[in-house]
């Protein structure tokens, strides 16, 4: 987690050093791309989950080969995974959402860093800078 001492403001002598964080310019795009990124997600979701084999109705009354049962299977399966993994991008743009609305966005929550332009252009949820990611990865 950040160090508290990391979030509020610093004194260092008689200078006072206040937290840093990305100009509100910057992230407001962000948010409006963040927002339309849930939207797709979430219509994403909700086609894939309609396209699952299980929630044909007329599946349970079909007698069909056995073949056609696996390969339901292997569909209702599949659409699960990219379900759950769908769920998980959600809860992480949201997340991010947050961050932006308390106005920690772009800061490491493991070290307090700011978290490199480049990176958050490419992976706007991210929450942990290149160097904590790297050291969770190592630490799996």
């Amino acid at each position: 987690m950040v160090d508290k001492k990391a979030s509020k403001a610093k004194k260092i002598g008689k200078v006072v050093i206040a937290p840093v964080r990305y100009p509100a310019k910057l992230v407001i795009p962000v948010a409006y791309f963040l927002n339309d990124q849930i939207k797709y997600l979430k219509k994403r979701k909700k086609d894939v989950e309609d396209s699952d084999p299980f929630k044909n109705v007329d599946r349970i009354l079909d007698n069909a080969a056995p073949d056609a049962d696996a390969e339901e299977q292997f569909g209702h399966a599949k659409s699960r995974a990219i379900v759950n993994n769908l769920e998980r991008k959600i809860i992480q743009t949201r997340r991010a959402l947050t961050r932006i609305k308390i106005g920690k966005y772009g800061i490491c929550e493991s070290c307090g860093e700011m978290i490199d332009t480049d990176r958050l252009m490419i992976y706007p949820e991210a929450t942990l800078c290149v160097k904590c990611e790297s050291k969770k990865e190592k630490s799996k």
